[in-house]
């Protein structure tokens, strides 16, 4: 357990506000970039938790900041900016946190918080379209960028989001048809969730509503073949705190078991609510994938036994130590397509994991690997980031390490592909190396049998959620 005195080797990453850079070849430390590796990895993630002596309130109120990292022919270059959001310039502007967030209210009185929206922080994952990148925050609205050099280019509400419409954070893309599903949660005296099909330029085609009795906090959500699957947790938020300025949306959160989860099964072409139906609870922040299989609809989650405990400890990793280990494992679950039930459930990895993913072109279908980030050493996880990234066999039922090497510390692994629906290809992830203070991106063949190449970043890249590849 970290103290005052002693901070783990992987606080130094979040120490300091990240320091942007402008496009920069890239050193490499060791072997060499594959041959046929040619596109653009996108990673985002929190790069400022400070600002004018203030602490963010929780890892999630972090800036957003965007790392691309372009393969060509001659070489590999770098770029690193912060995402310019309406908040994050004014509050550069007066060197001061000003408004309210996922885990702090406006600094001061209560009553400065009235009226102000959460600042959108476009800090947790990205979506590259054919002519933009959306940086992407679940409580509001995207925002594009250069798909080059990172420039802000605005907000965008896709030609349909509404004033108050957020877009989530994890959009499923339909490799077969090219269609983007996503979500949203819309908190108000009615909550909602707002589902969006879009075309491959992101412009919303189709809208659909699922009304809740409460609100709650929903992450993530399946592509499942014909399906989308929603499961939503016990938790439930407070409005009137929020909204009066007495608390923010962590601290308003309460655990309630006895309602259990809820899960929601909807028609993907219709965007329409087919079952919904209850069962035992748990929290899950992400879905590794799932797939339809007649009446029967197979997903597999990251799940945590309740909410208080995986908030927490990702409340404590933005003040650089960690006291509250939270497991989270991943799980199967098998449901009825037509009544929601579930039918079994089962854990199928005893390694503590999260950032599940899966070749994007078997987003939705019966796939093989799933990536994920894991502990070296689940006795190790008290105190400790994840340590190496992983990859299930679902076929052979085992699991396979790429160990970082103590003191280092990976990003989630996201799959290159060497051609277009091909298992074969490469895994990326960017890795803070403790010893060195500094960041790497490394590359391995699909199995994580072999380390390839390492490059060096020129500056540290503070521990991010989630990224893509887009291939050249």
């Amino acid at each position: 357990m970290a103290n005052s005195l002693h901070r783990p080797a992987w606080s130094q990453a979040i120490a300091e506000p990240a320091a942007e850079f402008p496009l920069t070849s890239l050193k490499i430390l060791a072997g060499t970039i594959p041959e046929q590796l040619r596109g653009t990895l996108y990673r985002n993630g929190p790069g400022r938790l400070q600002r004018g002596g203030q602490q963010a309130g929780h890892w999630f109120d972090g800036d957003g900041a965007v790392l691309a990292v372009h393969f060509s022919e001659t070489g590999a270059t770098a770029t690193y900016r912060y995402v310019q959001t309406a908040g994050y310039q004014q509050e550069s502007a007066a060197d001061a946190y000003l408004f309210p967030n996922y885990g702090m209210t406006a600094p001061g009185p209560f009553w400065n918080s009235w009226g102000k929206d959460p600042k959108n922080a476009a800090n947790t994952s990205v979506l590259p379209l054919p002519d933009k990148l959306l940086a992407l925050w679940e409580g509001g609205h995207p925002h594009a960028l250069d798909l080059h050099d990172l420039r802000t280019l605005g907000g965008d509400r896709l030609s349909g989001l509404t004033k108050k419409a957020p877009y989530s954070a994890h959009p499923k893309i339909d490799c077969g048809t090219g269609k983007i599903y996503n979500f949203g949660v819309e908190l108000g005296l009615q909550t909602k969730i707002n589902l969006y099909q879009s075309d491959e330029t992101g412009k919303i085609q189709q809208q659909g509503q699922i009304p809740l009795s409460e609100p709650s906090i929903i992450h993530d959500f399946s592509l499942a073949g014909p399906y989308l699957v929603l499961l939503v947790p016990p938790v439930r938020l407070n409005l009137l705190r929020i909204l009066a300025g007495f608390s923010c949306f962590s601290g308003s959160a309460t655990w309630k078991p006895e309602l259990g989860t809820e899960i929601i099964i909807v028609d993907a072409h219709s965007l329409t609510p087919i079952a919904r139906a209850e069962t035992d609870p748990w929290y899950q922040w992400h879905f590794a994938n799932g797939y339809g299989a007649g009446e029967e609809i197979v997903i597999e989650i990251v799940r945590y036994s309740d909410f208080p405990t995986t908030n927490q400890n990702l409340d404590e990793i933005s003040h650089g130590y960690l006291k509250t280990p939270a497991l989270g494992l991943l799980w199967r679950l098998r449901l009825d397509a037509r009544t929601g039930k579930l039918l079994e459930q089962s854990q199928i990895c005893d390694r503590a994991c999260e950032f599940p993913v899966v070749p994007r072109h078997q987003v939705g279908q019966s796939w093989r690997n799933t990536y994920m980030t894991v502990h070296r050493d689940n006795r190790e996880a008290e105190g400790e980031l994840f340590g190496a990234i992983g990859r299930y066999d679902r076929q052979t039922e085992q699991l396979i390490l790429a160990d970082m090497g103590e003191g280092c510390y990976p990003s989630e692994p996201i799959f290159a592909p060497a051609a277009a629906y091909s298992e074969e290809g490469w895994i990326l992830t960017v890795v803070y190396d403790g010893n060195q203070n500094r960041s790497e991106l490394r590359i391995y063949d699909a199995r994580l049998e072999t380390e390839l190449c390492r490059l060096e970043l020129p500056r540290v890249i503070p521990h991010s959620f989630h990224g893509a590849w887009k291939p050249a």
